[in-house]
């Protein structure tokens, strides 16, 4: 069995094919991308780790909303948190279609939106820079669900809107800070039981 961890980049479709974007297996040569596919997905515009493999099983084992399996995201963010704010979404938030489970938040640091102007979308940048010292600010959040547009949608229901969005963990399994946006490596023997054992 074959087991890639990849540091997804913007701009690409978690997908085996697509007749108009940029897919994830376009970063692999084609005697591993006729093999492998990815476990779980990322939006387009959602960068950083994803597995992709040839074991048909391990879809069902760590990325179903009932198995529980943490998945943590860093991400930057237009609005303010405080403390009433972070309870909710520790607490979980009723939304339209579900309410999400209890999850785990992390402010990082606050800033002002010009201070990163370099990570705002480009169809957006105009948007957000009419107010450059309007409140920005970098935090993590772990779920153990994974609907779709989930952390986005927690941070929106809270009066946040999350403009950078980057998948750093899934359980155990930390994204490798040494590899670039659209590299990718094998995983280690410890990495895969880890994964297959939802640690």
């Amino acid at each position: 069995m074959l087991y890639y961890m990849f540091n997804k980049p913007q701009g690409c479709v978690t997908a085996c094919s697509d007749a108009v974007h940029k897919t994830v297996m376009d970063y692999f040569p084609a005697e591993l991308s006729e093999k492998l596919h990815p476990v779980g997905r990322l939006d387009k515009d959602t960068c950083g780790l994803l597995i992709l493999t040839d074991d048909g099983d391990l879809d069902f084992k760590i990325m179903q909303p009932d198995r529980h399996i943490s998945k943590t995201y860093f991400f930057y963010a237009v609005g303010t948190v405080n403390a009433e704010k972070i309870q909710l979404i520790e607490n979980g938030i009723a939304m339209k279609g579900f309410t999400s489970k209890p999850a785990k938040f992390r402010l990082f640091r606050q800033y002002r939106i010009r201070e990163l102007e370099e990570f705002i979308p480009l169809e957006r940048r105009e948007k957000y820079m009419k107010n450059p010292d309007g409140a920005a600010f970098a935090a993590a959040l772990t779920i153990h669900e994974g609907k779709k547009h989930e952390v986005k949608r927690i941070m929106e229901a809270v009066g946040c809107r999350i403009f950078y969005l980057r998948r750093d963990c899934i359980g155990s399994l930390e994204l490798d800070t040494a590899l670039k946006q659209g590299e990718y490596r094998l995983l280690n023997e410890d990495e895969v039981n880890a994964l297959k054992e939802n640690k």
